[in-house]
């Protein structure tokens, strides 16, 4: 199974930097006025998974809470260490979560969008 998580954004080239400059992942794809919508794919290569960011002459109109949240595992601390600093050198700040559990294991932040963003050294194979 592949899964694509969709969002529709007012700011696509913000949230393009954001989620290529800062978090590295990479530009899969783009199209342009595909039935009025201008779009990106961002994600890794040769993964089953990526996102798509829309815009559109449609505002988007985001609805969400504290505990919505995107969690990021990098696999090697080297690579946790280097969004952190990625993150810090963009003057993007680290911001507390209402689940406490956020707050022991990770560094939440915020997209352009305000979507909230944990990275998290940990690898969590079971939880109970």
């Amino acid at each position: 199974m592949n899964l694509r998580i969709a969002r529709h954004t007012n700011n696509l080239e913000k949230i393009k930097s954001f989620y290529i400059d800062i978090l590295g992942f990479e530009l899969l794809g783009s199209f342009e006025n595909h039935n009025n919508y201008d779009g990106i794919f961002v994600g890794k290569p040769n993964l089953d998974w990526h996102f798509e960011f829309t815009t559109s002459t449609e505002k988007a109109n985001h609805h969400f809470d504290e505990d919505d949240i995107l969690v990021l595992y990098p696999t090697e601390i080297k690579k946790y260490d280097e969004l952190l600093r990625n993150l810090a050198i963009n003057n993007i700040e680290v911001i507390a979560s209402k689940n406490p559990y956020w707050n022991n294991n990770g560094k939440m932040f915020q997209d352009p969008d305000g979507y909230r963003i944990v990275i998290s050294p940990l690898k969590i194979n079971s939880e109970k």
